[in-house]
């Protein structure tokens, strides 16, 4: 029986750590980049439905009226 096992060195070992540092790195990058891009993209979106109201918007609510009375004493 042969034993066909190779032996890592420590310069291919280092090697490998740095490649899977490499990888987590873009990987958290790509993660980084994508939270901003929700984040910027949803205060954009707000920005421009805040902008894009109608007249009646402003006047939705001016036909309803305060239940209770204030200033009123015996």
């Amino acid at each position: 029986m042969s034993d066909d096992t190779e032996l890592i060195t420590p310069a291919e070992e280092t090697k490998e750590e740095s490649n899977t540092m490499r990888i987590i790195g873009w990987v958290s990058a790509g993660l980084a980049a994508v939270a901003l891009g929700i984040l910027v993209g949803r205060e954009l979106r707000s920005r421009y439905k805040f902008n894009r109201r109608t007249p009646y918007d402003y006047y939705a609510n001016a036909g309803e009226y305060e239940m209770g009375e204030y200033g009123v004493g015996i």
